[in-house]
């Protein structure tokens, strides 16, 4: 177990949570006479590299949409960051401001802002097609009864990395593992920035119960968020040394790094402002409801505030949307400096907005309410993420089965069907990419098949569900 790192001064906590080591590169980087910091590589590894380009048709709220303007996880991601950097430069200068000991010598509040930057630019990378639909739809499928026959063959975490499936633990695995450095090791970004990324540094069993071997799997697996699959395990014990992360005290994992809990702030603003702003460009809320929301957020009356009156809806919101960004990002950084003790110990409860002004929290909770009924719920965006649920279900149809086979097809001891070997066929450039096989490992197999998977675009995903189904795959 690390040691507690409340005995040690808040300058060289930042020290260890700031390292610039890079997780799974064996050598040291050179980091005199460089125009950019180790964490500005990290931001430009994150916009170069595959991954972040297929979020430009992932589904932020909306699947499949075709409206102009509205946000994918790429714009969202984007978003997100320019939020995260100024929460990280802010609260880095409040913290010098206002603590005896400050930020370790070499390190600047820009340095902050580009950590919290680039892990928010990464915080959605894992997200299969279809977002939060796409998760749901795996988790249905391995927790049908047809699955129970091969899930027994796997260990309790082996199984609970499956029937709690996490994007959040897919994005782990693809920057420490999947996105390729010309060598093993992932991205290799600095243990700082995936510090910062990682909201939920423990494993499914850590927070989950653990399915009893007696038990049938069910739809009713209770399923709570984690960030790490068991196949990744040996990397954030690195990682939480590396950053000498203390242990939680809710459960067996590690605490969060506090850069995470902006991180999470800026998914949130972002959430709470633009989301509902796509919501009434698709006609699902009205101005009014959303302003009233803004000016909760931004503490004025709306008597208070004098926008010009030739502003059209959108350039209203946009105005009002920049004051409520400006105090949002304002107060978070105030309860984060406040709590700069309980962050480093790992001992906060709850967000930073729960350690908010009332107002504050009044509003994101309002704007997350107004969401979940008007438009998680919106009969249009129902159909949809029926259409992405058969989507992917068709999907892992078609090729799970080849992760059972793993040790037919390595041994070549048993034909495979026609279509299995096309299946295959499809399969094959992305484990040559990654120099995987299939093996007589289900798990590892059903991992690299999920890969394959969830790296799709939404229109990847529908059009190959389609052609699978005999059908020639036009968009929706």
């Amino acid at each position: 177990m690390l040691g507690t790192p409340t005995s040690l001064s808040s300058t060289t906590q930042w020290s260890h949570l700031l390292n610039s080591q890079r997780l799974g590169a064996s050598k040291k980087y050179n980091t005199k006479n460089s125009t950019r910091s180790q964490f500005h590589k990290d931001y430009d590894r994150l916009v170069f590299s595959h991954s972040f380009r297929q979020l430009n048709q992932k589904t932020q709220v909306h699947p499949l949409t075709n409206q102009l303007g509205i946000h994918t996880r790429l714009t969202h991601s984007l978003e997100v960051s320019c939020i995260g950097r100024s929460l990280g430069m802010m609260a880095a200068e409040k913290l010098h401001d206002r603590l005896d000991s400050g930020l370790p010598a070499g390190i600047s509040s820009a340095d902050v802002g580009v950590v919290v930057q680039a892990a928010c630019l990464a915080h959605d990378i894992g997200n299969p097609p279809f977002g939060h639909a796409g998760e749901y739809a795996i988790r249905d499928w391995f927790n049908h009864p047809d699955r129970q026959t091969v899930l027994q063959h796997l260990d309790s975490n082996e199984q609970l990395d499956l029937l709690a499936y996490e994007g959040n633990a897919q994005g782990f695995r693809l920057l420490a593992k999947n996105e390729h450095h010309p060598d093993k090791g992932g991205m290799r970004l600095t243990c700082a920035s995936l510090g910062a990324f990682m909201k939920y540094p423990w494993l499914a069993t850590h927070s989950n119960d653990a399915p009893q071997q007696s038990k049938q799997p069910s739809a009713a697996t209770k399923v709570q968020k984690f960030g790490c699959f068991y196949s990744e395990a040996s990397q954030l014990e690195e990682l939480a040394t590396c950053l000498n992360l203390p242990r939680s005290q809710q459960h067996d994992g590690f605490a969060r790094h506090p850069l995470a809990y902006l991180l999470e702030a800026a998914d949130d603003i972002c959430y709470a402002l633009i989301d509902l702003e796509d919501g009434i460009n698709l006609k699902m809320l009205t101005y009014h409801e959303v302003a009233t929301i803004f000016y909760e957020l931004i503490g004025e009356r709306p008597n208070s505030i004098d926008l010009p009156t030739h502003l059209s809806v959108r350039q209203s919101l946009a105005s009002l949307r920049s004051r409520a960004m400006m105090r949002l990002v304002n107060t978070v950084t105030d309860a984060f400096v406040t709590n700069n003790d309980a962050l480093l110990a790992g001992t906060l409860n709850g967000s930073l907005f729960a350690h908010c002004d009332a107002s504050v929290q009044s509003g994101i909770n309002q704007a997350k309410q107004l969401a979940s009924e008007r438009i998680f719920n919106h009969p249009s965006k129902v159909r949809m993420e029926l259409i992405a649920n058969q989507c992917l279900h068709r999907l892992l149809d078609a090729f799970m089965p080849l992760a059972w086979a793993g040790n037919t097809i390595a041994s070549g001891t048993q034909p495979l069907s026609f279509e299995q070997e096309r299946l295959l066929k499809l399969l094959k450039p992305h484990l040559d990419e990654h120099r995987r096989t299939l093996s007589d490992d289900i798990y590892h197999n059903t991992l690299n098949i999920l890969d394959f998977i969830t790296g799709m675009n939404d229109h990847e995903a529908y059009r190959l569900a389609q052609e699978l189904q005999g059908h020639w795959g036009t968009m929706v």
